[in-house]
């Protein structure tokens, strides 16, 4: 009967720890917080009028295209660490972009 509760305990915690890793396999918090993140400097830009109405459509445009390879990545039900590569390269890129279209010479008319 021992023996039973014991394997019956440690089947309980493989299993926690499996359902664990499969929720955090899909889960991408940094990857979620840099969007916001960069999002909310887009606002700012704009409410500045650093970035012109073009130059924002460009960035929102680079905003969901890395939303939508997030999905993309989420779809099978695991982030390989090959696509949080990916994905965090193309957020590293988009943060660079931001910060130039809104440290250049173009500025929103007001």
């Amino acid at each position: 009967m021992k023996i039973q509760t014991l394997i019956l305990a440690i089947a309980i915690a493989t299993g926690a720890a499996v359902s664990g890793t499969a929720f955090a396999a899909t889960s991408t918090p940094s990857l979620d917080q840099r969007e916001a993140n960069q999002q909310q400097r887009i606002n700012q830009g704009v409410a500045t009028g650093q970035l012109t109405p073009r130059e924002n459509a460009r960035l929102q445009k680079r905003a969901n295209r890395l939303e939508a390879n997030e999905q993309r990545a989420k779809a099978d039900g695991v982030v390989t660490p090959s696509e949080r590569r990916r994905l965090q390269r193309e957020a590293n890129r988009n943060s660079r972009k931001i910060h130039r279209q809104k440290h250049d010479a173009q500025h929103a008319p007001r």
